[in-house]
């Protein structure tokens, strides 16, 4: 380490504020058939946290009566909410485009196996975890046996037509680093995984998101374990790039909890940084209802870092 840090560090992160919400990001439940190393949600087997009927149908009104085009579900599992399949059926009645954070292993789980058949039926688009085309790097990172289950759930999902040319079911794919480092450039790896997993397993899909890992959670309780939290805040600062600042899903997006309340993002949701609206301390989905967030402050961090360095990142994948 230098003795003297570039003039980036020691600035906060860049002020910056939110043009017109166009995504709900819904945390439905922290409970899920998988335990990742990298998981910013500490989601596991024995969590039990799940949004309510009541909040449930809070949202519901919003999706009604809010002009968001697109609902993104998320978690833990999002489908072992007992009330998933009713929430995508209501946003898509609604018009909404539905996306499905899915870790392709709860399609093989006991009591899902018609749900890759409802999602091809609500045309919800997947964006499924796979952070390697190996079985070794899958497994060590998501546990054993996690990459064979994850290729079965592919091929599913290929047989019903997603990720096919002109199907109009979109599959796509999300790729983490196993460590403290930046993903490689986006494009680069998404034709590596392309040629992979069409040459392994005939499997096909439509594009490749990257994702930074946030050193929060248990990926940063990891990383401080090791010794390697400083030098991972390091690395992002010193990839820092500006031009990603205007395309941060921050922007466009709001986090929301499973008791309804709102975060600028899934990140700040898991810090208990709450988006402040109306001087309040907390903001809740029914704020949303009579409030509008444009010009909004978004509340920033310097985990934040982790979407601005090298490429940028998003749940859409990279930026640049």
């Amino acid at each position: 380490m230098h003795n003297t840090l570039p003039l980036l560090d020691r600035l906060s992160f860049p002020a910056i504020r939110r043009s017109t919400l166009r995504t709900l990001q819904v945390n439905l439940t922290y409970r899920c058939n998988q335990r990742c190393l990298h998981c910013h949600v500490n989601a596991g087997p024995t969590r039990s946290e799940a949004m309510s009927d009541e909040v449930l149908g809070v949202l519901q009104a919003v999706i009604d009566a809010h002009p968001v085009d697109t609902l993104d579900l998320t978690g833990g599992a999002p489908e072992m909410h007992p009330r998933f399949r009713q929430l995508v059926q209501h946003a898509r009645a609604a018009g909404l485009t539905v996306i499905d954070r899915c870790n392709l292993t709860i399609l093989s789980e006991p009591g899902y196996a018609d749900l890759a058949d409802f999602l091809a039926a609500q045309q919800v688009q997947i964006s499924a975890s796979l952070p390697c085309y190996s079985r070794d790097n899958v497994d060590s990172q998501r546990g054993d046996g996690v990459f064979e289950r994850s290729i079965a759930g592919l091929r599913q999902l290929n047989s019903l037509g997603y990720g096919q040319l002109d199907s109009g079911l979109a599959l796509n794919l999300v790729y983490n680093p196993q460590g403290p480092s930046l993903p490689p450039p986006q494009a680069a790896l998404e034709a590596d995984y392309k040629r992979h997993l069409r040459e392994d397993f005939g499997i096909v899909f439509n594009q490749l998101h990257t994702i930074t890992n946030q050193p929060i959670a248990r990926f940063g309780s990891t990383l401080v374990s090791k010794g390697q939290f400083n030098d991972y805040m390091q690395l992002l600062r010193d990839n820092f790039s500006a031009d990603n600042l205007d395309g941060l899903m921050c922007r466009s997006t709001v986090s929301v909890d499973w008791q309804g309340y709102l975060y600028d993002c899934d990140f700040n949701q898991m810090l208990d940084l709450p988006m402040p609206v109306l001087a309040r301390e907390r903001s809740h989905l029914r704020d949303l209802l009579a409030q509008s967030l444009d010009g909004q402050p978004i509340v920033t961090r310097d985990h934040c870092f982790a979407c601005t360095a090298g490429q940028g990142s998003s749940c859409g994948g990279a930026l640049a």
